[in-house]
């Protein structure tokens, strides 16, 4: 493979895939790779690496001659990959957890994330003309991330360059100085409250994240509403009749918040799987033609025709080959992981089975992330929830093939399974994401898709001693000896209990299929809408995000939403300027998630460098101040909010006397 690479563009030579792009990309894969491993270990919780790794490529390239915008674009899709990956560790620590590994072996750690990583790539080039190309999703982080090396380029008119990044940069420290305060404990980061319903009771939170009113901004009404729907769904109907009779004495919030988790949000799950079987079933032909498109071009390049090389994917048959032979690697890790147990005597079986559950699984969860992530973006995207279904699924076909001889050893090859599936879960949430940022900047596919896999390979080198550190330094909740300071690990806690209550037989499947029900509801009321309106919709993926999501996000992406369509209707009172208009408000939205992703990677380098959960508390500050930092951080934020939008529209009022601007909406 070839590391240099230059691509003709109006006459002249860019370069795009370079040695020293990639090395740069392997550098910051190596810092941001290490915090998200921590911080999801830590709260459960990882950051998006696209927009400050496209950031850091961009303050470093531009001192290098001949740097261009889709050399910076591949720098930030090799950081991605290796960022995205690391959602790994949903899944690898239940395997601690269970007792079954006292330690993450190095090489099978790497085998894990590798393959899984590599099938999650090549599930998801097939996808990109359909989910992409030929898509009308928002994709709210790659349409950010693009605008961000829009403005950056020095290609771009030196006034809508200054112009733009000024608003970028505005919104970012508005962002970042938020997340500041709420870190010194002057205000408070989060809204959460729980109140009676009759016999049962109910919550409300709300995260005060301008990063999530950002991505609210870019992803439209129409999905800020669904999620709505899924809010309400949850939390005004369920949540009460699930804590009816159950609520006791004592702290309100913690109660709700348990039977949120341990009992709604499976019924979430439900719903999420029925929306993902639909909306697979929607994009099978669309998926079909785009394979037979990349076919096509494939043919025509060898026939020596022109094709525009913003439509070079990696060819197909490359892409079959490469998801067949990884399947030879996947089954030589199943067996190894067999060996010694008590249920090693029906390896067979149980790998052929395996496999060709990675092989067909693979691409409905890569279709669905990839949906669910031009939906509302990767950094909120319930990737989890996915790796609930795949655990169900999993641990269902290998008790209904091989039955329970020894749950403990099931439930543990079960997650190892699970995981390689989830790897592809994780690059196909991000890999989607990063290829619509190629195509609004004008970028090669297949070097972005060579760029991802190398990408992944630095994840996988990466993440196993970080997690090996993570468990020597502190351990896991649940596991055997695990101390005080032990790393919660939520995700993985909870898919290690979903398997054992499928082996075990004390799995509440009522909850799940509860879910389903209202999940197939939601799809014929969404088909009614599409048959019968013009513009009304009610994507049930979007619902089922807003029923399993914590209220905290699902509240605040609907509000930014709204607040996006208005600042847009007031754009479109001046029909000739309201292209330009709405592009300052997209970059303001985009440096909204800029700036607290770029605090996210410096606060969790904070955090790991302490060891301390609050690192910048100022320590005058005393626990009594909660009730009134909440009050306090609300008024803060309703008043930066509109503060800053005021701002653009009165920076948009402006006339422009540049060159025309052309819009990304």
């Amino acid at each position: 493979m070839a590391t240099k690479s230059a691509t003709v563009r109006g006459g002249s030579s860019v370069r795009e895939l370079t040695l020293r792009g990639v090395i740069l990309g392997g550098l910051i894969t190596l810092i941001f790779t290490a915090a998200n491993v921590y911080l999801g270990l830590k709260v459960g919780l990882t950051f998006a690496t696209a927009i400050p790794a496209a950031v850091i490529s961009m303050s470093v390239l531009r001192y290098f001659a001949n740097h261009s915008i889709v050399e910076n674009n591949i720098v930030q899709t090799i950081a991605s990959a290796a960022g995205t990956l690391s959602a790994i560790i949903f899944v690898l620590p239940g395997l601690i957890m269970i007792g079954w590994w006292t330690g993450f072996p190095y090489w099978e750690t790497v085998a894990v994330c590798a393959i899984g990583g590599l099938l999650g790539v090549m599930y998801s080039i097939p996808l990109r003309r359909t989910l992409v190309t030929g898509s009308d999703l928002p994709y709210p982080e790659g349409v950010a991330a693009a605008e961000v090396l829009k403005v950056g380029d020095s290609e771009v008119g030196a006034e809508e360059n200054r112009g733009g990044m000024a608003m970028i940069v505005t919104g970012a420290l508005a962002a970042a100085g938020f997340a500041l305060l709420a870190n010194l404990k002057v205000l408070a980061s989060s809204v959460a409250g729980a109140f009676k319903v009759g016999s049962g009771a109910t919550m409300y939170g709300a995260s005060l994240s301008l990063a999530l009113i950002g991505v609210g901004h870019l992803v439209g009404v129409s999905v800020g509403i669904a999620m709505l729907v899924g809010l309400v769904i949850s939390y005004g109907i369920l949540l009460p009749e699930q804590s009816w009779n159950e609520i006791g004495t004592g702290d309100l919030l913690g109660q709700v918040s348990g039977i949120f988790s341990s009992e709604v949000r499976f019924i979430g799950a439900g719903a999420i799987a029925v929306a993902a079987v639909w909306t697979l079933v929607t994009l099978l032909l669309p998926i079909g033609r785009g394979i037979a498109e990349s076919l096509r071009s494939a043919r025509d390049r060898r026939d020596g025709m022109a094709v525009d090389i913003t439509e070079r994917d990696i060819p197909f048959q490359w892409v079959a080959i490469s998801v067949l032979v990884a399947m030879i690697p996947i089954g030589w890790l199943l067996w190894d992981f067999l060996q010694g147990t008590d249920i090693a005597h029906q390896s067979g079986g149980m790998i052929a089975v395996s496999v060709l559950f990675v092989l067909a699984i693979g691409l409905i969860v890569a279709a669905v992330c990839g949906y669910m992530a031009g939906l509302i973006g990767s950094s909120n995207s319930p990737i989890s929830g996915v790796g609930i279904v795949v655990v169900l699924l999993a641990a269902l076909l290998l008790k209904a093939t091989h039955g329970t001889e020894d749950a403990l050893a099931m439930t543990a090859y079960t997650l190892f399974t699970a995981a390689v599936v989830f790897g592809v879960a994780t690059i196909s949430n991000d890999n989607l994401q990063d290829l619509k940022t190629g195509q609004l900047v004008g970028a090669t596919p297949w070097k972005q898709q060579v760029a991802l896999i190398i990408g992944v390979g630095f994840g996988a080198v990466i993440i196993p001693p970080v997690l090996q550190l993570m468990n020597t330094a502190f351990g896991f909740q649940g596991a055997p000896g695990a101390g005080p300071d032990a790393l919660a690990a939520p995700q993985a806690a909870l898919m290690s209990s979903l398997a054992e209550g499928i082996f075990g037989g004390d799995l509440d499947w009522s909850l799940i299929l509860l879910g389903c029900v209202i999940g197939a509801v939601v799809i014929v009321v969404d088909e009614v809408l599409k048959r019968t309106t013009n513009s009304l919709r009610l994507p049930p993926l979007a619902v089922g995000m807003g029923m399993y999501l914590p209220m905290a996000i699902t509240l605040i992406i609907p509000i930014g939403a709204l607040i996006g369509r208005a600042y847009n209707s007031w754009a479109d009172r001046d029909d000739a300027d309201a292209d330009r208009r709405k592009r300052l408000g997209v970059l303001m939205a985009t440096g909204l998630i800029v700036g607290e992703s770029l605090y996210g990677v410096v606060f969790a380098g904070i955090v790991a460098g302490t060891g301390s959960d609050e690192p910048l508390a100022l320590p005058f500050i005393g626990a009594g101040y909660g009730d009134w930092a909440q009050l306090v951080g609300v008024v803060a934020f309703v008043a930066l909010v509109v503060w800053l939008y005021r701002y653009v529209r009165q920076t948009a009022r402006k006339p422009y006397d540049g060159p025309p601007v052309t819009s990304v909406l």
